[in-house]
């Protein structure tokens, strides 16, 4: 730091320096700012969101005891932050445990092909909507997962391979009562069927499905393996419930089912553009 300040200094010597950046430089600096927004971004996205608020208070107020020369508050505060590492370890140790099982995960094959089209994604939100709409209705128990980044090969080759469109009928079919594939979970990949009567991993979290059954179980299962959504319907009550990174969100209402799969899915430039078409 003191030598970096020292070239700032001079007027020449930020002269040298930029003549001396190159483009693995810039490379180096963009790579380690994806990796930390990447890292905000997931955190945000999980329970871990009010901890990075802790964090950044302590920061701040390391560094303003210091200016103020509050030196025994400083040195508490410094001494805390020296064991954050290992404090952030144990407290995150299942946020970090399924990232490094996403990234492990992930489909090398959604580097090189186009993902599908939005217009894919929207027709397969409003074909879930109403699929869950009746079976809600008629209390009928479902679980429908999408796919996004993180493949589900490996579950769904543990049912039964449909490639199929994907339609409220064959949706309503799959998950009637007397079907061999209504107690397994329907998988989506790219706005179609990918296979029907998967078997998900349980979630261990027995604090949030403690009295939940074994549908919601593996709903919020895959969602803490994985990136996928998971739509969950209850035998029980018809409730409509939603998992998404080991959060369990329940009892939705029609409109805001629809609105939190929108959100998960379908970017807001695009959704501004689906309405202008409508309009």
């Amino acid at each position: 730091m003191e030598a970096i300040r020292d070239i700032l200094s001079s007027r020449t010597g930020f002269i040298q320096l930029m003549r001396t950046f190159d483009i693995w430089d810039a490379f180096d600096i963009f790579l380690i700012a994806f990796v930390i927004y990447r890292m905000l971004t997931y955190m945000r996205r999980t329970n871990a969101s009010s901890l990075i608020k802790g964090i950044v208070f302590l920061i701040a107020a390391s560094g303003f005891t210091s200016l103020l020369q509050m030196n025994a508050v400083n040195f508490i505060l410094r001494h805390i932050m020296e064991m954050g590492v290992i404090v952030l370890v144990l407290l995150f140790q299942p946020e970090i445990r399924r990232l490094f099982q996403q990234l492990g995960s992930r489909r090398l094959t959604s580097l090189f092909r186009k993902r599908a089209g939005y217009e894919n994604t929207e027709a397969a939100i409003q074909i879930v909507v109403s699929s869950a709409k009746t079976m809600s209705k008629s209390k009928t128990g479902a679980i429908i997962v999408f796919e996004r980044e993180i493949g589900l090969g490996d579950y769904a080759n543990s049912g039964t391979s449909i490639d199929s469109e994907l339609s409220t009928e064959l949706i309503i079919s799959i998950f009637h009562h007397n079907t061999p594939l209504h107690d397994g979970a329907l998988i989506i990949r790219d706005g179609r069927i990918l296979a029907a009567g998967c078997m998900l991993p349980m979630s261990s979290n027995t604090g949030q499905v403690r009295d939940l059954g074994m549908r919601h179980r593996a709903g919020v299962g895959i969602s803490e393996r994985s990136d996928a959504v998971a739509v969950i319907i209850s035998e029980q009550s018809g409730a409509i419930s939603v998992a998404v990174d080991g959060m369990l969100k329940r009892d939705l209402t029609s409109e805001t089912f629809e609105k939190l799969l929108r959100n998960e899915f379908i970017p807001g430039d695009f959704k501004r553009r689906l309405r202008r078409k409508k309009v």
